[in-house]
């Protein structure tokens, strides 16, 4: 399938650069019923909302994965993305043509030289597609408190920041900001940005009305954002992320499954791991392992009845999924609905709620 088929035009005016405030004040493009366009605010997600629905929210937590450091006086920045172990990381590294296997970078803080720094990390190897293979020479018990004292929130690319190191003081408050009210299990790079929507107050509201709260985990990694550089998406190799579903997880999503009750999965994240999950028969299975899972159009969606999730990049892979879910000239048109009445896109931005109509 070629890639130009997902292409639109964005000004980059509408790409958030924070949050809404109160979260739950975001816009909601309500894509709930096949061939009707609502606008309303997230706040309305209880009035799309059925009291025996179930959702499905990604529980990871996002570590502070970006690293800023120098080999000699070469200055890098890090983006840690898939761990090997516990002290081998796959990284995508800034300014990486001059680092060589067995090089050192020592990386510094606004408060810590990179003189005067005790943490490092040994390139190990280096892939044209899978980026540099890092060692960090701190013992593996101890690697979370380093990157919580040298690490960075890692906000996707087209959010701008000034470089912000680790200590100082960030105006926008993106450790808070880029992770959701219920982040639970450590180990993301990037944010399960559907939930940030989510407050306590909102999240009770729907509690109250008898909705079925079900939580997975997905450590969402770096790969998440990036571009498509092939021409075809047959060509495009999707980067591995690590999951987990209880057998708890599948009994209630099973169950309700068998009752007629809706599934609607909370972010492409939870969507990617409910399908590798589940079988042909459309029953879910528990799961702990990596997944890779590449959906286009023309997949049959085995899990769902919806989907919440923000807008995403074009010619990317999350709105490729996307597109299997609503159907594709329809995802375009609401795009471009979105557009002309300036939602605000992408991780920081406004979101959607969109019917699954390629079900098994």
């Amino acid at each position: 399938m070629k890639v130009d088929i997902f292409d639109f035009d964005l000004d980059k005016e509408l790409i958030a650069k924070q949050p809404a405030n109160p979260r739950d004040t975001s816009k909601l493009l309500d894509l709930s019923e096949e061939n009707i366009i609502n606008d309303r605010h997230f706040y309305d997600l209880p009035q799309i909302l059925r009291p025996d629905d179930v959702l499905v929210f990604n529980d990871t937590k996002v570590i502070p994965a970006r690293l800023y450091g120098k080999r000699g006086e070469a200055a890098v920045e890090v983006t840690l993305y898939h761990p090997d172990d516990g002290i081998h990381w796959w990284s995508f590294i800034k300014n990486s043509k001059r680092l060589h296997p067995g090089d050192i970078i020592r990386f510094y803080t606004a408060q810590i030289s990179a003189e005067q720094s005790d943490f490092t990390a040994e390139i190990i190897k280096k892939d044209s597609e899978d980026g540099v293979l890092i060692k960090f020479t701190c013992a593996p018990d101890s690697l979370g408190a380093m990157l919580e004292k040298y690490g960075s929130m890692p906000l996707p690319p087209y959010i701008k920041r000034e470089k912000p190191l680790a200590g100082l003081w960030n105006p926008y408050n993106d450790k808070e900001n880029y992770q959701t009210v219920y982040a639970k299990h450590e180990g993301a790079v990037a944010a399960p940005t559907a939930g940030l929507h989510f407050t306590e107050r909102l999240l009770k509201e729907i509690d109250d009305m008898g909705v079925k709260r079900v939580f997975l985990t997905l450590h969402v990694g770096a790969g998440t954002f990036l571009p498509v550089k092939t021409d075809d998406t047959e060509n495009h190799k999707m980067h591995a992320e690590y999951g987990i579903i209880s057998e708890e997880s599948c009994n209630i999503i099973n169950e309700a499954k068998k009752s007629g009750r809706r599934i609607i999965a909370v972010g492409t994240t939870s969507v990617r791991l409910l399908e590798s999950a589940a079988d042909e028969q459309g029953v879910l299975h528990p799961f702990c392992g990596e997944t890779d899972i590449f959906i286009t159009p023309g997949y049959k969606f085995r899990m769902i009845d919806m989907i919440i999730t923000n807008f995403h990049l074009p010619k990317s892979t999350l709105f490729m999924l996307i597109c299997a879910i609503g159907g594709t000239e329809r995802m375009k048109a609401a795009y471009q609905h979105a557009i002309e009445q300036k939602y605000r896109f992408y991780s920081y931005g406004d979101s959607s709620i969109i019917k699954c109509i390629n079900k098994i």
